[in-house]
Order: C-alpha cells, then structure tokens, then sequence
C-alpha cells in the first residue's frame, strides 16, 4: 500500500489539520530520515499553501488546531505544535500551544527545525555570507570611524581572533591596541 493511500485510510479522507475534504496532499513532516506514513501527514492546498509559505499565514485558518492536535499521531502533532509556534502572537494559539503536551521523542521533533531555524538566524555571517566563529580573523571592506577612540580602522585591517557577540550582525575584536565592535557587514572572512 502506498503512502498516500495508508493517510487516506488514517485520516479518513480528510486533511489531518483543518479537515478539509478537498485537494489533499501527502506532506512529509522535515527533517525526513525514511520517508514512511508515519513521518508524513494528509494535507489540503490551503494548511500546504501556508506551511511552505508562512508570509501566507491566516491566523483564523488554524483554530483547526484546536481540535487535530489532541490526535494520537505523532506526525500531526508535530505540525500542531509547529504552526502555534508560528501564531505564537495571537493569544488562542498560545493558549493552545499551553495545553499540547508532547511525548520527549515528539518534542525533539517538532523542535528539530525550530532549532535549526534559530541557529541560522542567528549565525554571524560577513559581507559575503560565510558564517564567522569566535577566534576567526575578518578583514575590514571600508575605512571606519572609531567613535570614542579617535581614529580610523583602514579598509584591508586584519583583526584577529574576533569575538562573538549577541547580535548575530556585530562582533568584537581589536584595532589598533583598542577593542572595538564592528559590523559583519564590513567584513570579509579573512
């Protein structure tokens, strides 16, 4: 039996997470080891369109959640938790996502790409993308005016061993004797 046809059967013909009876996709529920029925969930356009698109998103659209995340099925409560993550801001949704209660191996999943989202959004990156770490050494694209310390950082400065800060778009490391905070977006991974 094919996958789709084991979530028709599942889901009784029926997105898992709105209940809609039309246009029904099969989606697999990231990160995917061995695609199987179980890593998957039974969708309509509508849920698919706004959790590959969440600049899409209706708020209304997902009170569904309301009733598809008590289900039993790991793969949907997954997708629960994920999309009141993302509603997070309306109330109902937090409200919700107060009362979902996942098993540990469920929690892991659903967090899985949360973490990895939140790790790349916060990764300092320079001028051309490529992620800093602390201890790298950056160069400087543009002449900077040291506010404070009373000099200019030349373009083509090494600074070495850098320091990483909270603000994924500034890190810290020293110029001319000074330890100074310079902006990724001056700066070329040496």
């Amino acid at each position: 039996m094919s996958i789709e046809q084991t979530l028709l059967i599942r889901s009784h013909s029926k997105c898992e997470l709105c209940n809609a009876e039309s246009t029904l996709s099969v989606y697999e529920v990231p990160p995917v080891n061995d695609v199987t029925a179980d890593e998957c969930v039974l969708v309509c356009d509508t849920c698919l369109d706004q959790i590959e698109n969440p600049e899409n998103i209706n708020a209304n659209h997902w009170r569904c959640l309301n009733d598809s995340m008590w289900t039993a099925t790991p793969a949907v409560q997954v997708m629960a938790w994920r999309q009141l993550k993302c509603l997070n801001t309306e109330i109902w949704a937090q409200d919700l996502l107060d009362m979902l209660y996942l098993d540990e191996e469920t929690q892991t999943w659903a967090a899985a790409i949360d973490t990895a989202d939140a790790h790349a959004e916060s990764s300092s990156v320079d001028s051309n993308g490529a992620v800093l770490s602390a201890g790298d050494s950056v160069t400087l694209i543009k002449d900077l005016e040291v506010k404070g310390a009373g000099f200019t950082a030349k373009r083509g400065t090494l600074v070495k061993s850098i320091t990483l800060t909270d603000n994924p778009e500034h890190i810290e490391g020293r110029v001319n004797g000074t330890r100074i905070v310079l902006l990724t977006k001056f700066l070329k991974k040496a």
